[in-house]
C-alpha cells in the first residue's frame, strides 16, 4: 500500500489495492442470486446448484466484511476513521439505487393496471414502505414484505454499516493474530448456524425481512478476519494463492453438489475470497479482465433490478404470447437471464454512477473526507 498524494493541510492516508478478482467474483454472486429467482419460471425443480442461489447473498456479505476492512481498517487502527464520512459514504453506495427501484416499482405497477394488468398485489405493500425508507425492513420492521424484496441484504448491509466500528474494533485487538480472528468467527458463524435454527424454526441462511441483520454479522465478521490473513503477508506466492482459490471453489461446487450445511459451504465462500484476493496481491491476472471487472461494477444494479425486470419480462411475454410464463421454453428463460445484463448496465450508468457520484462530491466538499469522492473497490 502506498500514501496519497495530499495537500499540506490535508493528512496522508493509505490507499488500498484495487483487488480486481473481488470486484469481478460479484457479477458471478449476483448472477447465481438471479439465478435462484428465476429458475421457477422455467421448471419447478432446480439443479442443485442453482437452489443454493440464496447463497450467493451470504458470498456478498463476506466480500463486504474483506473489502470494507481492506479500504477502512488501517485508517481506523491509525485514528483517522471518520465514521459520519464512512456511513455518508456507505449511503452513496446504496440509497439512490434503492429509491429509484421503489419510485420505478411504483410507476411500473401503475401502468400496469392502467392496461388491465393487475401485478402489484405481493408489491406495493404501504405499511412496509417506512422500513424501506429508512433502510430498516430486514431488521423485523417489514414483516408483510412488499416492495423489491432483494433489498432486504441492503438493510443487513446498512445495519453491517452502521456497527461497522465494533467490527473494526474487534480486528483490531487482533491485528497481530489473524488467525486467531479468524478461529474467532468461524465459532461465531457455528454458533449461530446451529442455535438459530432452534429458536427460529428455518436456517439462518434462510432469513431475509425478519432476521437479515442477525444473517449479515457472522458473514461480515469472518470477511474482516479474512483480511486480517491477507494483510498479514504471510502468503505471497501466486501459486499458493491460486490453490487455495480453487480450493475454494472447489469445495463450494462439491458442498452444494453433496448437500452439505450452509455453514461449510460459507467457509469454502471465504477461503475462495481469501484466495482471490492473494492472488491479485501476488501479481496474478485471474478475473482481472477488464469486461469482468466492468460487469463486477454493475452486479449491485443486476440484483437490485431483478425482480422488477423479471415482472417487465414475464408480464410482456403473457401479453404477446401464450405461453405459460411459469413454465417458458429454455430459449425464453435464457432471454430472462440475460436481459437483466443490459437493464442493469442502463440503470448504472443513467442512476447508480451519476447519484454516487453526486452525494460523494457533496461529502468531499462539505466535509474533506479522507477518502476520494470513488473508491473503485468500494
Amino acid at each position: 500500500m502506498t500514501p496519497n498524494t495530499t495537500n499540506d493541510n490535508e493528512v496522508a492516508i493509505s490507499r488500498p489495492q484495487d483487488l480486481r478478482p473481488l470486484t469481478s467474483l460479484r457479477f458471478f454472486a449476483a448472477m447465481w442470486v438471479v439465478a435462484y429467482h428465476f429458475w421457477p419460471d422455467l421448471q419447478p425443480v432446480r439443479p442443485d446448484f442453482v437452489a443454493k442461489g440464496y447463497l450467493g447473498v451470504d458470498l456478498f456479505f463476506v466480500l463486504s466484511g474483506f473489502i470494507l476492512s481492506h479500504v477502512y481498517l488501517e485508517n481506523f487502527r491509525a485514528k483517522r476513521f471518520g465514521y459520519r464520512d464512512f456511513l455518508w459514504a456507505r449511503l452513496a453506495r446504496i440509497y439512490p439505487m434503492h429509491i429509484t427501484i421503489i419510485a420505478g416499482l411504483g410507476v411500473l405497477i401503475g401502468g400496469l393496471a392502467l392496461v388491465g394488468v393487475h401485478a402489484g398485489d405481493k408489491l406495493i405493500i404501504w405499511s412496509s414502505l417506512p422500513a424501506h425508507l429508512t433502510l430498516t425492513q430486514a431488521w423485523g420492521l417489514a414483516p408483510h414484505g412488499g416492495w423489491n424484496h432483494p433489498s432486504w441484504s441492503i438493510s443487513a448491509e446498512w445495519f453491517a454499516y452502521i456497527t461497522f466500528p465494533a467490527f473494526a474494533t474487534a480486528a483490531v485487538a487482533l491485528w497481530a493474530r489473524p488467525f486467531v480472528a479468524v478461529g474467532l468467527a468461524v465459532l461465531l458463524l457455528a454458533a449461530l448456524y446451529l442455535v438459530f435454527p432452534m429458536l427460529a424454526g428455518f436456517q439462518l441462511t434462510e432469513a431475509t425481512i425478519f432476521w437479515g441483520a442477525l444473517r449479515i454479522v457472522p458473514c461480515f465478521a469472518l470477511g474482516c478476519a479474512m483480511w486480517l490473513v491477507w494483510r498479514s503477508g504471510r502468503i505471497r506466492s501466486a501459486p499458493t494463492a491460486l490453490m487455495l482459490a480453487a480450493a475454494g471453489m472447489i469445495g463450494l461446487v462439491a458442498n452444494i453438489l453433496l448437500h452439505a450445511p450452509d455453514l461449510i459451504t460459507v467457509l469454502f465462500c471465504a477461503t475462495l475470497i481469501l484466495g482471490l484476493g492473494l492472488a491479485a496481491r501476488a501479481g496474478s491476472s485471474i478475473l482481472s479482465q477488464a469486461w469482468l471487472v466492468y460487469l463486477g461494477e454493475v452486479s449491485f444494479a443486476i440484483y437490485m433490478i431483478c425482480i422488477p425486470w423479471q415482472l417487465v419480462y414475464v408480464e410482456g411475454l403473457q401479453r404477446v404470447t401464450n405461453i405459460n410464463p411459469d413454465a417458458m421454453p429454455i430459449w425464453l428463460w435464457a432471454g430472462l437471464v440475460a436481459g437483466v445484463i443490459p437493464a442493469a448496465i442502463v440503470l448504472h450508468h443513467l442512476i447508480e454512477l451519476p447519484a454516487r457520484h453526486y452525494m460523494r462530491m457533496l461529502q468531499f466538499t462539505k466535509n474533506r473526507p479522507l477518502s476520494p469522492p470513488h473508491t473503485p473497490i468500494d
